[in-house]
């Protein structure tokens, strides 16, 4: 780590303006902080987890498939070549060809993020031989019993970051091995993918841009990283929900300036997650999420309700976890996706495997633009119609603020999960 402090310091020294100082100086305090507490760590000559996953992370060799039975966890899942796919199957460009097609004669598909778990999710999945092929690769590559956290929990456990995100992630590609089996043409004729945080993740891997294995290595560094920096700096999230009356903008602010007085260590207070109109997501600090809790109503607030997560994500506080996680990226082989993925940061579709490797690091500190994203992969003509939706993973969550952003579109969305009732 000590180039990176080289390279903030020397980004300290040339900042433009007292903004970007601020950042480098803070990037270098949380940076000593982990640095010296990894060398507290190795004086009791006890190694750190997050440090352990990299090194193993090195060359990802361990999480390669060995077997023709565990090849299919590396593959697209849409068939064809992918000459075909690149050609035939990209969103917008699919609907713009010569030969008009119908809409109605393709699918998208939308995988949830951090907050969608609970306990007992796949059970019903676990009836299908390769869901529990799945998680048996899963356990074996995380060096845990994933399959019995989420059926069996406890929920503490599982809504620890560095438990949740790998176990969403395994259960919506569980999800989408149970549409391959019921409703094979879902998956055949799908254009577009995208996901919710750590769910873009996962429509990756569906994309074929990263093998399931080497994905699962880095989400688990990503939620051990992310974990850490939860612990360091003690934060959470609120769902908020307004109306057209709401000062939004000046409660968050406060919160930040409450913060700030109270003395938190990393004082921040944001909209971290996009959903739909009136409806936000607010990340920060103890002491700004407290504020908001108790004076929401003096600034028009409907409602606020806390999530099951154990930090503030997509904020300043995770920027101590971009660092490993670009470390993890940089050695690991990305294509160029076989349909259209969509990326949280701007709503946009992703170019190539470049794209991705530059884009997807930002993803960890930057809001989540999911109502943006939703508005571009739905754009259509007024009297065109609408593919179907398919929701893979736990919960109906993104259905629900699919409703809300494009009635039309959700008319046509199910839920895997619905479809098991």
């Amino acid at each position: 780590m000590p180039h990176l402090l080289k390279s903030i310091v020397r980004h300290t020294i040339l900042a433009k303006n007292n903004t970007e100082t601020i950042l480098c100086k803070r990037q270098l305090f949380l940076l000593n902080k982990l640095c010296s507490e990894e060398d507290s760590s190795k004086k009791d000559k006890q190694e750190s987890p997050l440090k352990r996953l990299l090194e193993d992370a090195a060359s990802f060799n361990d999480a390669t498939s060995t077997s023709p039975e565990q090849k299919w966890a590396t593959m697209p899942y849409p068939e064809g070549t992918e000459a075909q796919l690149q050609e035939s199957r990209k969103q917008g460009d699919f609907f713009k060809q010569k030969n008009q097609k119908d809409p109605r004669d393709s699918t998208i598909i939308l995988f949830p993020g951090q907050g969608s778990q609970y306990v007992g999710m796949t059970k019903e999945l676990q009836k299908f031989p390769m869901v529990r092929d799945l998680f048996q690769l899963a356990n074996y590559i995380l060096k845990y019993d994933l399959k019995k956290i989420c059926l069996e929990g406890p929920k503490s456990k599982l809504d620890e970051t560095k438990y949740a995100q790998p176990a969403i992630f395994v259960s919506s590609l569980a999800a989408i091995e149970r549409l391959k089996e019921e409703r094979p043409q879902g998956i055949d004729k799908c254009v577009a993918t995208a996901g919710f945080s750590l769910g873009e993740l996962t429509a990756l891997v569906f994309a074929g841009a990263l093998d399931f294995e080497k994905a699962l290595k880095l989400i688990q560094i990503r939620a051990e990283a992310m974990q850490r920096a939860s612990d360091m700096h003690k934060g959470g999230m609120l769902t908020v929900f307004y109306g057209p009356d709401s000062k939004l903008n000046y409660a968050v602010k406060a919160a930040k300036d409450w913060a700030i007085d109270k003395g938190d260590e990393v004082p921040e207070c944001l909209v971290s997650n996009y959903l739909y109109p009136h409806c936000k997501v607010v990340a920060g600090s103890e002491s700004a999420l407290d504020y908001l809790e108790k004076n929401y109503k003096e600034y028009n607030l409907k409602k606020l309700k806390k999530l099951p997560v154990s930090g503030a994500f997509h904020s300043e506080h995770m920027q101590i976890a971009v660092e490993p996680f670009q470390r993890a990226l940089k050695k690991i082989d990305i294509q160029d996706p076989v349909i259209s993925v969509y990326s949280n940061v701007d709503g946009k579709r992703y170019r190539n495997a470049e794209h991705i490797r530059k884009q997807l690091p930002k993803q960890i500190v930057r809001p989540v633009k999911w109502e943006q994203t939703l508005h571009s992969m739905y754009e259509r003509n007024q009297d065109s119609y609408f593919p179907n939706t398919y929701e893979c993973g736990p919960g109906q969550s993104l259905k629900t603020i699919l409703k809300q952003v494009n009635a039309k579109a959700w008319e046509h969305c199910h839920s895997i999960e619905a479809l098991l009732n």
